[in-house]
């Protein structure tokens, strides 16, 4: 296995704005963490990350129970080093093209 990019995303209790679930609610923050493999096509897909995460693209909020919640976004993240596709992780030969695609 090789290094890996680990970004952590923090996000705080907030409230929502317009074009969410209940506009002007409050909703629960978490943390997030993603990886990327450590070389030119991770430094590159994570630039393009940082440029998302900028313009409020990664993150959505839903409604879950009458609560509302920060849940990643139409962004396609790894949230997993291993357990293939299937689980969010690597191996994924298609991740990065994929995700590139998107951005």
């Amino acid at each position: 296995r090789g290094t890996a990019l680990h970004p952590l995303f923090k996000m705080s209790y907030s409230c929502s704005k317009v074009g969410d679930p209940r506009p002007g609610q409050p909703y629960k923050g978490g943390n997030f963490c993603a990886f990327l493999p450590d070389n030119k096509e991770g430094l590159k897909t994570a630039k393009l990350l940082k440029k998302a995460f900028e313009r409020g693209l990664t993150f959505q909020i839903k409604s879950c129970n009458g609560e509302e919640a920060v849940t990643w976004g139409l962004i396609p993240h790894k949230t997993s080093w291993d357990g293939g596709k299937a689980r969010n992780g690597y191996p994924d030969a298609q991740y990065l093209r994929e995700v590139g695609a998107v951005l």
